[in-house]
């Protein structure tokens, strides 16, 4: 199981997202820094999925993640949202 996190400003103020990969599936999770507890995310929407596709597309760079799971993002946003 691996998870990977990032950050973004929103109005409600800084937002935190975690994707967590297991079994060749992903989950997503948020907070807001003012929230102790971790919301999942269901359905997950497009621009979230973008979102992890940039940070995995990074990770790849540094050679910290392969580069079938960059494939994988590019499937779904092609299947789901095209």
């Amino acid at each position: 199981m691996e998870s990977h996190e990032w950050r973004e400003r929103s109005e409600e103020g800084l937002r935190f997202w975690r994707a967590t990969r297991h079994a060749g599936r992903w989950t997503f999770q948020t907070t807001l820094k003012t929230d102790p507890e971790w919301n999942p995310i269901d359905p997950v929407p497009r621009e979230v999925w973008e979102a992890l596709r940039d940070v995995l597309w990074r990770k790849y760079q540094r050679k910290r993640c392969p580069w079938e799971w960059v494939v994988q993002i590019d499937k779904l946003l092609e299947e789901e949202y095209s």
